[in-house]
Formats: C-alpha cells, sequence, structure tokens
C-alpha cells in the first residue's frame, strides 16, 4: 500500500477546499459592496470542483479533486432605497451585492468541516507510516 498517492489525493482536496475558503470569506467581506471597479455592485463568487487522475508511482491512477473555476453569480442583487447613497440611481434604489450570509455561512462551515476531515486523512496516514517504520525496526 502506497500512502504517499493517498496524501496525494488528500493534498489535492486540502488545496480545493482552501480555495473555497477564500471565496466564501471575500464573498462575506463584500456583502455590502455596491460599487467594485468592474462597475456595479459585487457579484457573489462560486468556486466549482472537478475530478483529476492522479497518477501513482508503478502504474494506475487515482481520482482526486481540484477546483475547476471560480466563476460569478449572476443573480440580480437586491434593490434598496435609499436616495442618500453615493450609488443610488436617479429613483432612489441602490443595487446590492448578491451575497446572502446564511448561505455564505454555511457554505464556510462545511468547507471548514471537509478541509478538517482531509486533515485528518493526512494526520491518519502519517501515523500509519510511522507505525510500519516502528514495525520494520
Amino acid at each position: 500500500m502506497n500512502l504517499i498517492s493517498g496524501i496525494d489525493v488528500t493534498a489535492g482536496a486540502l488545496n480545493a477546499q482552501k480555495t473555497r475558503l477564500d471565496i466564501v470569506a471575500q464573498n462575506i467581506a463584500n456583502a455590502q459592496t455596491t460599487r467594485t471597479p468592474e462597475g456595479g455592485a459585487y457579484q457573489r463568487k462560486i468556486v466549482s470542483f472537478e475530478t483529476e487522475l492522479v497518477r501513482r508511482e508503478g502504474g494506475g491512477s487515482l481520482q482526486g479533486v481540484k477546483v475547476a473555476g471560480i466563476t460569478s453569480d449572476r443573480t440580480p442583487g437586491q434593490q434598496v432605497y435609499n436616495p442618500q447613497h453615493p450609488d443610488a440611481g436617479a429613483d432612489g434604489l441602490v443595487t446590492m451585492p448578491n451575497v446572502n450570509l446564511a448561505y455564505e455561512m454555511v457554505d464556510l462551515i462545511t468547507a471548514s468541516r471537509a478541509y478538517e476531515a482531509n486533515l485528518s486523512v493526512v494526520k491518519n496516514a502519517r501515523q500509519m507510516a510511522m507505525k510500519a517504520l516502528d514495525i520494520g525496526k
């Protein structure tokens, strides 16, 4: 049994979940941003994953996960009446970002738990490798 290839698969999952955590944090930080350099209100970002083949030593491969892309959620943001806001239109409406903090918190918790689970796999693989070395002494 090759523990290194298993850790390679888990490392890919750790990187993917770290990216997801970063994007969720960016969404939360911009939940009230009504003006971006691109123009308009901030658009929520979404991370999508895809499987990838991880080559094993001695032939064969394992399936891992990687970030396929980061896209903008095109759902329109809520219109809020605030004529004093600098980004208000002629009708006094301000387009807010399409970020729902409840959804972002759920994403944050699930990404955090997935990261912790993958980290646990790495720790257990390390312990198994250390035990195997102890047996060989």
